[in-house]
């Protein structure tokens, strides 16, 4: 395997070399970067600088480029690594995006850097890539310029969105085992319908058995699978009916997915689903933990209180908290605490409105907003451990509640088959 000598700068800013075994120079990055290193210079075995491919200006469309959050937080990790370590923002910004893979986002960094080059603040540039770096990402940046403190701003920013992301992940996780067994349950009753069920109607109709009415709405949706929602055959009139049925469900679901993203929508949704038993306390313990770290990042950073809520307000997206903290705006901008209004607004629990005061009166705001995030995160993991545990005998009585009532409607006209022919 090549060994390539490497020069790099570690997570504390000092400047750190040697060697490592890759299969490439691409590869030997990867690995220095899984340990905390930025990458300044890197040579192969006979001492020339391996350097990356370098990809051509995009103009236009890319088929497939896109830049991820992830990306884009390992990227203000790095920034901040680097002017940490005293090197110059231009300086800092051409080295990221002279080792940066993804095509797109080097394009972007590029623009960037040439901004920055002719005179604009860092975060002018960035505010004019506003689908990867959205308000609070330039907001953060733009008071760590105008305090003069933007390494430290970076470096919060950078474990603020390394978090975020984790409980992102972990609730995602949690929905894996709950999709795998409906979509296992989707095709096991459609088999059912489609296959058994007809086979049974075929030797009740041959056998003139009376069906019972639970025997008689299970054939029913078996036909209605069959006719509408299945070809007959292959020629127009065969396929007529299916287009009809998959129309007026793709038409169903984008006119559901439309009203859903309309605000009238999102806020009947979003009162529902905080009503929900388990569900409701589930969705309120993440988005508090959001708002707690975004709201505490902000203020650490410097933004100005008012300017903090709006841009927290923009990043939640349940409405019935982003509602609420349109009303704390307004009052607080009236001169009342931050912790009255949001201990009115009947969607904070007591705790966090109790140490918000404490942080207000104590002049700590900030530090005790990151301590009510430190704990709900916590907060956060026990949910999911505690909603999987509801979920997965949920869905297995579910299945199995499914699945026995097709069989029982099957058997059942059998069973009165069988008696007549004893004569029971």
């Amino acid at each position: 395997m090549p060994e390539f000598k490497y020069t790099a700068i570690d997570r504390n800013g000092q400047q750190a070399s040697g060697k490592v075994d890759a299969d490439s120079a691409d590869d030997a990055r990867k690995k220095l970067m899984a340990k905390g290193l930025m990458v300044t210079a890197l040579a192969g075995e006979a001492g020339a600088a391996a350097k990356p491919v370098a990809a051509s200006p995009s103009k236009g469309f890319r088929f497939g480029a896109k830049v991820t959050q992830e990306e884009v937080t390992t990227m203000a990790r790095q920034l901040a690594t680097l002017l940490m370590a005293g090197l110059p923002l231009l300086r800092a910004l051409e080295l990221i995006h002279k080792q940066e893979r993804n095509p797109a986002f080097k394009d972007v960094l590029g623009q960037i850097a040439e901004s920055v080059s002719q005179g604009n603040n860092f975060s002018e540039a960035l505010a004019a890539h506003p689908k990867i770096f959205d308000r609070l990402f330039v907001n953060m940046i733009k008071a760590g310029e105008a305090g003069g403190v933007l390494d430290k701003v970076l470096e919060r920013l950078a474990g603020f969105r390394e978090k975020a992301q984790r409980i992102q992940k972990k609730v995602k996780s949690a929905m894996v085992y709950p999709a795998v067994v409906v979509s296992v349950a989707v095709v096991i009753v459609i088999v059912l319908l489609v296959k058994v069920v007809p086979a049974f109607q075929n030797l009740l109709a041959a056998q003139k058995t009376a069906m019972p009415p639970l025997t008689a709405f299970v054939i029913g949706i078996s036909q209605f699978l069959q006719n509408w929602m299945l070809p007959s055959e292959l020629s127009v009139t065969g396929l007529l009916r299916p287009v009809i049925a998959y129309g007026v469900i793709f038409g169903g679901y984008t006119g559901a997915k439309v009203w859903l993203s309309s605000k009238a929508g999102k806020q009947v949704f979003d009162r529902v689903i905080f009503k929900l038993p388990k569900v409701g306390g589930f969705v309120q313990i993440v988005t508090v933990s959001r708002f707690a770290r975004t709201f505490g990042t902000l203020m650490s950073s410097g933004v100005p209180i008012l300017q903090s809520i709006n841009i927290t307000r923009d990043t939640l997206s349940n409405v019935v908290i982003a509602d609420s903290l349109e009303r704390v705006h307004d009052r607080v901008r009236d001169g009342e605490p931050l912790s009255v209004p949001l201990e009115q607004s009947g969607v904070f629990p007591q705790m966090v409105t109790s140490m918000i005061q404490v942080g207000e009166e104590t002049g700590q705001l900030p530090e005790m907003l990151n301590r009510v995030a430190d704990i709900y995160d916590e907060e956060v993991d026990n949910a999911v451990g505690a909603l999987t545990s509801i979920i997965e005998p949920v869905l297995i009585v579910f299945l199995a509640v499914v699945v026995g009532t097709i069989v029982l409607a099957m058997f059942l006209p059998l069973i009165t088959l069988i008696t007549q022919m004893t004569g029971g």
